[in-house]
């Protein structure tokens, strides 16, 4: 092992502009790998990291959390990769180290993806079937294991009708794992012209949210077991509830932009819930990774350089993308 040099993009403060610089990466300390980095998906919660929209982050600071590529040194007391968490918390005392109160984040807790290296704990590495390319597993990363875990952990069994809201980075991978998973999966979203492309997802029903009521829709069908939400319309997310079957579940794993009103009245006479599901462990990481390639899910992607990650940035805030946008480093 030994000390490296190559390129970062970095924050240097809070709303402050893209800067690539040079540097120096040292060997990993105890617990720690370092990663040679080949893809990083640039995806909106970099946003916290851009504009400072969370508290007590470092600066300057290395933005993106989707990162796929090599581990090229290993610290000590690193003898295998397990789920990230802290064991002391009492979520990890639980065994729920998802809900890990001392969780680190990468490019918000230390520096992240938009680079050439980065330095991270072991304990948060996936290990990554060959079949998957770099460029398709950095997003997988986020909008895939977020969406694939939220699923099948949902209770929904084959069979069962599962609603995607919205087909965007998160939804266009949701309609997959549904569909995959054997779910009976209804894909809803605004427009027709969005149709065929959710029947290439795999969806089984399409619902035009423009020209149709999704709830009533979904009620035609028995009612969804699980409706699980991409968007950040909070109106539409609240209409949405009324599509749920008796006993059925709305599952966010979209931030609406603002809070939402609901009628209690139907979650308590129909036993409906409504819950928010995070991403998940290195393990969970690494189940959607071997899911994915066994079951060919794979992300549409645009990809950039690392010397053009402001404009990649700039192209996924937009929302113009279609769907994630990855950084290549050239490795």
């Amino acid at each position: 092992m030994s000390l490296v040099t190559g390129r970062a993009v970095q924050v240097s403060a809070a709303g402050g502009e893209f800067q690539l610089v040079q540097r120096q990466y040292p060997d990993p300390g105890p617990g720690q790998v370092r990663i040679r980095v080949h893809a990083c998906g640039v995806c909106h919660s970099d946003a916290q990291t851009k504009l400072g929209l969370r508290p007590g982050i470092q600066y300057p600071r290395v933005p993106g959390h989707e990162i796929a590529g090599v581990v090229d040194a290993v610290g000590p007391d690193v003898p295998l990769f397990t789920p990230g968490h802290c064991n002391y918390c009492v979520p990890c005392r639980r065994g729920d180290f998802i809900l890990c109160e001392n969780m680190l984040i990468s490019g918000i807790s230390f520096d992240g993806g938009y680079a050439d290296y980065v330095i991270a704990p072991a304990n948060a590495v996936a290990l990554m079937p060959d079949s998957l390319s770099d460029v398709d597993a950095a997003p997988l990363l986020c909008a895939g294991i977020t969406t694939y875990n939220a699923l099948r952990n949902s209770g929904a069994r084959p069979g069962d009708t599962v609603a995607i809201l919205g087909i965007g980075g998160l939804g266009h991978l949701g309609v997959q794992y549904a569909a995959k998973s054997g779910y009976r999966t209804v894909a809803i979203a605004r427009g027709q012209d969005k149709a065929p492309l959710a029947k290439q997802l795999g969806a089984h029903i399409y619902i035009d949210s423009t020209t149709q009521d999704p709830a009533a829709e979904l009620q035609k069908l028995g009612g969804a077991v699980v409706i699980l939400s991409t968007l950040t319309s909070a109106e539409a997310l609240a209409s949405a509830v009324a599509g749920l079957a008796r006993g059925g579940k709305l599952i966010i794993n979209g931030v609406p932009e603002k809070p939402f009103e609901l009628n209690a009245g139907p979650l308590i006479g129909g036993r409906r819930s409504i819950i928010g599901w995070p991403s998940g462990t290195g393990m969970d990481s690494e189940d959607t990774l071997n899911f994915s390639a066994l079951t060919g899910i794979k992300p549409m992607i645009e990809t950039y350089p690392l010397e053009n990650a402001p404009e990649a940035f700039d192209r996924m805030m937009s929302g113009k993308a279609r769907f994630r946008v990855v950084l290549t480093t050239g490795s």
